[in-house]
């Protein structure tokens, strides 16, 4: 089903995880998986103000937006809650967005990352008669939210904001039955306002790509495409999602996105049986459902590198192998030990993780 006219395919570029060189993002990298995702036949890129520390958008207009013509491509864009205080930062943090990705205006625009808590802040600061302000304006053709808590909260902001127009939720096959992240509700409740849904974190932060070798297992008896292939296709075939957002580090990571998505096809009952059965499988490991999104690291006051601490915990987990311990005492040698146990991290994760008592396991894993 087609929601947007100017919206090709059902599969998008996120510009959240780039290709890097050097700690740098690598622009010649960049252009060419632009140039593979533009010549398949899709044009729908996702950025947000503060992805890639602050150097996703220059990114998109020095690969996208500065390479080809503006009405070929869809670009959205988000009003992040860290980047402004009150109603009147709002236009101007707007205008450096739009000059930063060098374009007159946002195709999509979304309040990003709603909860309970955040989404007062949103309606004291008035953003969203802001933004169909600026919608009238032509700066924005249509609003939208990015929303991260449970389907009751969803339901409250879709009845008392009738004018968003789209929701981009996280969902997954990891996540659809999950308790904390609400998969399946949040999906329902969208349906039942009649809202088109974006996809975010498919592949869950790169966990369905990178399965313990029992679940990839079940896949490779498919014989027919990666386990990225799987988690993607699965969000994509349910009814209600108009867009599927991947992020991607490298052409190879493109060009196998692009195979199975240029002309896609819904998983069938014996493709969808086997990712239960590979979701079975993760679920008895008890991994840190950690996506890598960094939003804790942009409130720690101790930069405690959490994500990468996360990441050597359900390595181990997952391949037991000797280096995962190498690399968690380089990274608990960096900060871990200067916790101070404020909590932010826990207000600011999207997954609810509670995070000071995840540590605690994580240091019990590692014998420290």
């Amino acid at each position: 089903m087609a929601y947007f006219d100017n919206v090709k395919k059902n599969f998008g570029f996120g510009l959240m995880r780039l290709p890097t060189k050097a700690l740098l993002i690598d622009h010649d990298e960049l252009c060419k998986m632009v140039d593979m995702f533009m010549e398949a036949g899709f044009n729908y890129f996702d950025t947000a103000h503060g992805y890639m520390e602050m150097r996703s958008e220059s990114a998109a207009r020095k690969a996208l937006v500065e390479r080809y013509p503006r009405e070929s491509f869809v670009l959205t864009n988000k009003l992040s809650n860290g980047f402004f205080k009150t109603e009147k930062n709002i236009r101007p943090l707007l205008d450096r967005q739009l000059k930063k990705c060098g374009v007159e205006y946002f195709d999509f625009y979304l309040m990003h990352a709603l909860n309970a808590e955040s989404y007062e802040k949103y309606k004291k600061c008035n953003a969203f008669e802001v933004c169909k302000q600026l919608k009238a304006e032509g700066k924005i053709r249509h609003i939208g939210i990015s929303f991260h808590d449970k389907s009751d909260v969803l339901r409250k902001i879709l009845s008392e904001q009738p004018d968003i127009e789209v929701v981009q939720i996280q969902f997954n096959y990891l996540d659809y039955d999950d308790p904390t992240v609400e998969g399946k509700e949040n999906l329902e409740v969208c349906r039942e306002f009649n809202k088109p849904v974006i996809v975010m974190e498919p592949v869950k932060g790169g966990i369905l790509a990178k399965l313990p070798e029992e679940a990839q297992e079940v896949f490779d008896e498919m014989d027919g495409g990666s386990a990225a292939s799987y988690a993607i296709r699965y969000c994509a075939g349910f009814d209600g999602i108009f867009m599927t957002i991947s992020g991607m580090g490298n052409t190879e990571m493109m060009a196998d996105n692009i195979s199975y998505m240029k002309d896609f096809k819904p998983l069938d009952e014996t493709e969808m049986a086997a990712v239960e059965k590979v979701r079975d499988i993760i679920d008895s490991k008890n991994l840190i459902d950690c996506t890598g999104c960094k939003y804790c690291l942009e409130v720690c006051p101790k930069d405690v590198p959490i994500p990468e601490l996360f990441a050597c915990y359900n390595s181990k987990k997952q391949f037991k192998s000797w280096n995962t311990d190498m690399y968690y005492n380089i990274v608990a040698n960096v900060g871990s030990s200067n916790c101070i146990g404020c909590g932010k991290c826990e207000a600011a994760c999207p997954q609810h993780l509670n995070i000071r008592d995840l540590f605690k396991k994580v240091k019990r894993e590692f014998g420290k």
